[in-house]
């Protein structure tokens, strides 16, 4: 739908004759996007734009352009009629409550960089006049993206950033539908412990390695905070600079740490040379029990082949959970079909944090961006309408953070990753200690 440029002055009156308003002029600094001075009826809107600031290239453009499959073809559930899939919005077209409008997803290409991040994010607020935001897949984007939704009065429902920092801000604006990483690290160390306490496994010491930015950083001070509460002793903290080319030097501090298991938060081309030199220096713990995110996207096992399986990571879906849970089976074969390639931790979580603020836009039957963060604080999606492990998605009003989230832990066996805790969701028996490197 094309928006017609109007001085303030003379929008009720626009509107009344036109029966469609939109504010033209960028908001200042510290004014509300333009979506926000029209709220618009279901009888003025055929279609509503959200905005996506993705990393679509640069290193980690394969898992950026993933995830805009995934919030593709969340819009096209929405937008379309899928009486058979039990999910927000599936059954019918459009926006129900907003006359059937249709949702449009309009994409900024960060490059991971958090300056980029947020410019984009102001682009596609001033210039596309979107009324929400979901993205931005790296934590340190996320970070400065929100920002700037902040000062706009905008919404973001972030899908994929797992900072802990990140909903600890006051913010007003801010939603997220993941886990964060204090959340995972504790779902960790109860493995952890259910390993040691049930299954007899010797763990008394870990050690972490992490990329250094807002990311992996807060990974680590989490998994630090935990470790003691659990019973297990912090032998080594190890960062890298993101995207670095050589782990030499951090790999051999490891190795004469000596840990029983290793922590890793990494991003994908990471995680790749990490495991590739832990290989390459013998480096031989009893488990690599990983804080998800490169180490469980699509790419890592079909890069490191053999040299992946047996590792164990954190994870907030797992496509092997369709036997319990037949829905994630139905949207993971047609995510397949349509795009190429799996559904995954990543793709899942973009395609659910969709879903959750395109609710939140019908229940608010409006585009004003405060009648929607209303609606956001108003969610209360039941477990059975997601294709996540988890009881529903409810934010909490003070943080914005999604309480009814959880993780789960997985483990590489065959070239895919299956559910092995907690251990009555287990579709397979957990692999421990970690093989040696010669034996696979």
């Amino acid at each position: 739908m094309s928006h017609l440029r109007i001085p303030a002055i003379s929008l009720l009156l626009i509107s009344l004759l036109l029966g469609a308003c939109v504010s033209t002029e960028a908001p200042a600094a510290t004014t509300q996007a333009p979506a926000a001075t029209a709220a618009a009826t279901a009888e003025q809107v055929t279609v509503v734009k959200i905005g996506s600031p993705l990393p679509l290239t640069g290193s980690l453009a394969a898992t950026g352009v993933a995830s805009r499959d995934a919030e593709l073809f969340a819009a096209d559930i929405i937008n379309g009629d899928y009486p058979d899939l039990n999910l927000p919005l599936a059954a019918g077209e459009g926006l129900p409550n907003l006359g059937g409008a249709k949702l449009e997803i309009v994409f900024g290409d960060h490059q991971m960089d958090p300056e980029k991040g947020a410019s984009e994010t102001e682009r596609l607020i001033t210039e596309e006049h979107i009324v929400a935001v979901v993205g931005a897949y790296a934590s340190a984007v996320s970070a400065t993206s929100s920002q700037v939704t902040e000062r706009y009065g905008i919404p973001f429902v972030n899908g994929q950033s797992t900072s802990t920092a990140l909903h600890t801000r006051g913010f007003k604006w801010y939603f997220r539908t993941t886990p964060h990483d204090g959340m995972f690290s504790e779902a960790i160390f109860k493995f952890l412990q259910d390993m040691r306490d049930t299954k007899g496994a010797d763990i008394t010491t870990v050690a972490t390695i992490f990329e250094n930015t807002q990311y992996g950083s807060g990974s680590s001070r989490s998994q630090n905070d935990l470790a003691a509460q659990y019973g297990f002793e912090v032998v080594a903290n190890i960062p890298y600079p993101s995207g670095t080319a050589d782990m030499t030097a951090e790999v051999q501090s490891l190795k004469a740490a000596n840990p029983d298991v290793v922590l890793p938060s990494s991003y994908v081309a990471d995680a790749i040379l990490m495991v590739r030199t832990f290989e390459q220096l013998d480096f031989q713990p009893q488990a690599i029990v990983a804080q998800g995110v490169g180490f469980t996207e699509a790419s890592f096992l079909e890069t490191v082949g053999a040299q992946g399986d047996y590792i164990l990571s954190r994870e907030v879906f797992a496509a092997d959970l369709a036997e319990k849970k037949p829905i994630i089976k139905t949207v993971s074969d047609m995510f397949q079909e349509r795009y190429g390639h799996k559904m995954e931790g990543a793709t899942a979580r973009s395609f659910t944090a969709v879903l959750v603020l395109a609710d939140a836009i019908n229940r608010a039957g409006s585009t004003d961006p405060e009648a929607i963060r209303q609606a956001l604080l108003a969610t209360d999606i039941p477990g059975d309408q997601l294709i996540m492990p988890w009881p529903g998605v409810k934010f909490d009003p003070a943080t914005g953070q999604n309480i009814a989230g959880s993780g789960i832990v997985v483990q590489a066996q065959e070239g895919q990753y299956h559910t092995v805790w907690p251990f009555d969701l287990a579709t397979r028996d957990v692999v421990w200690p970690f093989p040696a490197w010669g034996d696979r």
